[in-house]
């Protein structure tokens, strides 16, 4: 099985994450796609990175938003063929 295309960077107790992941559920459940969370109070990188922004979400490892998911947006681009 292959990686999931798409992150979520949270911490906890950040009730925008909690949306973001009621989200990004939504978005797979219509591509079939996996999602994975990284936490941000595990590893000091990804704190300085995206610490104040999150949550941060990761389209094939690159950043596609923060704060809100644009599901729509999302969506689209999962399913647009990559050149």
């Amino acid at each position: 099985m292959r990686e999931p295309r798409l992150t979520l960077i949270t911490r906890p107790g950040c009730h925008l994450c909690e949306d973001a992941k009621a989200a990004l559920d939504r978005v797979v459940a219509v591509t079939g796609d996996r999602w994975t969370e990284w936490d941000v109070s595990n590893d000091v990188e990804l704190e300085r990175e995206y610490g104040d922004r999150l949550p941060v979400v990761l389209l094939d490892g690159k950043e596609h938003g923060y704060w809100r998911v644009e599901e729509d947006r999302l969506l689209r681009d999962l399913t647009t063929p990559q050149l």
